[in-house]
């Protein structure tokens, strides 16, 4: 699980994915620092699309803090009622049997951790991958890898995060 702050705020950005965008929408510059990450970390080069359904598809919840924004103004819907929805998928999450990797990137983000409680689970955080935060503590937080360790320790599959595999 991919926990976000909230959807992209520029037009024609979100489409149900925390940090996906879908195919021809220029790449935000989170994105672009997760991919830099994800080239850093395991050596995939940066994919020119970004939709991330193929990470969703092996598994991984690509979910935001906070589910709508008004356009161009970011965190304009945190406290509307959009955490008791995403709290309670997080505490759901937390009360798998199986182990479950929770990546919290970002303060909203963060915030979820008092909710994963159960000792079966992973929680990797950092920083946010924006621009303006992934200088401190987002690169080199090596959240790919240490996802598919914990994976393949625990005798799960591991995950493909190279996009070019889905087509």
């Amino acid at each position: 699980m991919i926990v976000g702050q909230d959807p992209y705020h520029g037009e024609g950005e979100a489409h149900g994915l925390s940090f996906s965008v879908q195919k021809g929408i220029k790449l935000p510059p989170s994105l672009k620092n997760i991919y830099k990450e994800l080239e850093n970390d395991l050596g995939i080069p940066p994919y020119p699309e970004g939709d991330l359904t193929y990470w969703a598809k092996q598994g991984v919840l690509l979910l935001n803090a906070v589910l709508t924004v008004v356009k161009d103004t970011p965190a304009s819907h945190k406290d509307l009622g959009w955490e008791r929805l995403t709290d309670y998928i997080i505490k759901t999450l937390n009360n798998k049997e199986e182990p479950v990797v929770f990546i919290l990137w970002g303060n909203f983000a963060k915030a979820k951790k008092d909710f994963i409680t159960n000792p079966k689970h992973l929680i990797i955080t950092s920083a946010h991958p924006s621009p303006f935060s992934a200088n401190y503590g987002f690169f080199g937080s090596k959240p790919f890898s240490r996802t598919n360790e914990f994976l393949k320790q625990n005798n799960l599959t591991p995950i493909d995060w190279d996009l070019k595999n889905n087509h």
